[in-house]
């Protein structure tokens, strides 16, 4: 099984909510800038992961994303299935003709095996571990900035107003009145 960026962003994008969400809701754009992930590409995923129902999106200011159960309840296995991913280490996905038509590959049971291992250690690690083994690394919940009013010692450039015609056909007006 080769995990591809697709699995591996959705878990880690899904951490970064876990860890954050007791504060409301995440904007994917402020995952995208901490876990320097491409916004539309977490649009994409976030996308599959709420029609999985792993996520719910509150739209609107202050709006975002939170998890849609306790992070106890979702699974990495159900993390990686919802945004597409196969967890499949077989050549031929499965389907037992590696060879062609009905014949299999003489190393399919050992591939096989492995992907029931796989499933089985991904289905058994939750999120809230993967979120409790970050707090344990030492993870600091960074405050939101206050916002505060820029104070520039360049004087503030009015745009300039050009009391123009903005037409041809105010164009054409102007000369008629004159």
């Amino acid at each position: 099984m080769r995990l591809t960026t697709k699995g591996r962003f959705a878990v880690t994008a899904m951490i970064d909510l876990g860890l954050r969400q007791s504060a409301g809701p995440v904007t994917l754009a402020a995952i995208s800038q901490r876990q320097q992930i491409s916004l539309s590409y977490l649009e994409q995923l976030f996308g599959k992961l709420r029609r999985n129902q792993l996520v719910e999106s509150t739209r609107g200011p202050g709006g975002g994303y939170t998890l849609a159960r306790s992070p106890a309840d979702i699974t990495v296995a159900e993390i990686i299935t919802s945004v597409d991913e196969p967890m499949d280490a077989t050549q031929c996905g499965g389907k037992e003709n590696c060879l062609g038509e009905n014949a299999r590959c003489m190393t399919h049971e050992l591939w096989a095996s492995l992907n029931v291992k796989m499933v089985e250690f991904l289905d058994s690690v939750s999120l809230q571990k993967l979120v409790d083994d970050q707090i344990a690394k030492g993870f600091e919940l960074e405050e939101k900035p206050t916002l505060k009013r820029a104070i520039s010692s360049m004087p503030v450039m009015q745009p300039i107003r050009v009391n123009a015609p903005n037409s041809v056909f105010a164009l054409g007006a102007s000369f008629a009145k004159m």
